[in-house]
């Protein structure tokens, strides 16, 4: 009888990517996905608890989750719905997720994905909790390739875990551990894999990707990983994520002098543009610096569409911090932004600074949000109308999610295009000219003229 797995995911891209990894080794033991809870004979919840409201969604939906497993019981006591929680929570809670909810059957962290099939067989016999960090010598990147892949022609790929940096608010190096270098062979070999089923744009993932092999004496740095993969035939576009502006080298810079495959989009988180913050962050660099490496990198590559992250609230920011990060939104001009008010989260640095009577109030935060928000729509709203009457290659990556006809895609400098053609387009580099600019999305018309990746 075949065996069915439904995977809800919440958070960042590793959980993405981390998802893909979870099907694609239960598929070699038979488990197939599916896009219904209902039918699933295994659930899995892939958590994130980078912030304090995406933690809350995991105990929403497990109540659903426990719901239909206490339903499919109650029909048919031979009827078992395994059910599992993974990721950055699982983590962080271990043991006390299995206390409060009584019918989990596997709780396990991000180190052990890849044993997630000997995990699951496991728990078809007795409760589990697994959330151990292995040792450098001890822990395998998972090399099977998401079966998702076969459906799309981009791709993640994982080219480090964890994080050594000490960011104040920051809890991911006590979920994920501390960072590890995929050997870039591994990478490599992933890499052709997903080429070969006609993936055409990759996107190298990790905590701090700036630092990759650093640590490891005689392997590649980023820079030349970079350079590395765009020599792979078939690979289009190069993508990454996350920086950290402190590591970002010359090297990094110089690779958007000469790699036409490195698209024109960078996402760089700031957080703050105060230095004040930035120091209480423990983000190591100033605002100087980072404008003058945004300057570099704009002088390497014109068209670079910069995007970053802002922690608004965080304890001790006062009127004249907010003012500064207010200002360095309008000075870069970012062409989008993640905004978030300071979220507390257990185990961090930052907990002692509220302790000393720092935090900001909510509605000053609330406040302080929403400006940058309305600020950042408009700052978005003019790029795109900039944008109106060009032409740009795109890659067409599937239907359009709300118009029926229509097909989507990305342009180098990551701008989501709308425009009407049919799926034999899919996977290729198309010429599109933009006819109308939205907040968040551009909508355009296929120009029947070739164009260069």
């Amino acid at each position: 009888m075949m065996k069915r797995v439904y995977i809800r995911t919440f958070g960042c891209q590793m959980n993405v990517y981390d998802t893909g990894k979870m099907k694609a080794q239960l598929g070699l033991d038979g488990w197939q996905a599916t896009d219904r809870m209902e039918d699933a004979d295994l659930v899995v919840i892939n958590t994130c608890s980078i912030r304090d409201k995406p933690e809350q969604k995991l105990h929403s939906f497990l109540g659903e989750a426990r719901a239909v497993k206490r339903q499919r019981q109650a029909a048919d006591p031979d009827d078992r719905l395994l059910l599992a929680v993974a990721g950055c929570v699982a983590q962080q809670e271990g043991e006390k997720l299995r206390r409060r909810y009584k019918d989990l059957d596997l709780v396990f962290g991000p180190d052990a994905v890849p044993r997630i099939r000997q995990l699951v067989a496991r728990a078809e016999h007795e409760p589990v909790v697994d959330t151990e960090f292995l040792d450098s010598d001890d822990y395998v990147f998972a090399d099977v390739l998401d079966p998702d892949a076969e459906r799309s022609p981009t791709a993640f790929v994982t080219i480090q875990k964890g994080c050594d940096n000490k960011c104040t608010f920051c809890i991911v190096p006590s979920t994920r551990g501390t960072e590890l270098s995929r050997p870039s062979d591994e990478i490599l070999a992933e890499v052709r894999g997903l080429v070969a089923r006609g993936v055409r744009e990759i996107t190298l993932i990790g905590q701090n990707v700036n630092s990759y092999g650093l640590k490891v004496p005689g392997e590649r740095t980023f820079a030349q990983l970079l350079y590395a993969v765009a020599e792979v035939p078939g690979v289009e576009r190069i993508r990454y994520t996350t920086s950290h502006p402190r590591d970002m080298g010359p090297d990094v810079v110089q690779a958007y002098r000469d790699l036409p495959q490195l698209t024109s989009h960078l996402h760089l988180p700031v957080q703050s543009g105060s230095d004040r913050v930035l120091r209480r962050m423990k983000r190591f660099y100033t605002r100087d610096r980072y404008l003058r490496l945004v300057e570099a990198l704009l002088d390497a590559r014109p068209d670079l569409a910069l995007t970053t992250d802002f922690i608004v609230g965080f304890p001790g920011e006062s009127d004249e911090d907010f003012e500064a990060t207010m200002d360095l939104l309008a000075t870069v001009r970012f062409h989008g932004s993640f905004s978030f008010k300071f979220s507390a989260r257990p185990g961090t640095a930052a907990l002692r600074l509220i302790d000393r009577g720092d935090e900001v109030p909510a509605d000053v935060a609330q406040q302080r949000l929403q400006r940058l928000q309305d600020r950042q729509r408009q700052l978005s709203r003019e790029h795109h109308e900039a944008m109106v009457g060009s032409i740009h290659p795109v890659l067409v990556e599937g239907w359009s999610r709300h118009d029926p006809g229509v097909i989507c895609g990305r342009t180098s400098t990551f701008k989501t295009v709308n425009f009407e053609g049919d799926e034999t387009l899919v996977g290729k580099i198309v010429p599109v000219e933009v006819t109308r600019a939205f907040t968040h999305s551009l909508r355009g018309r296929l120009v029947p003229t070739p164009v260069d990746a």
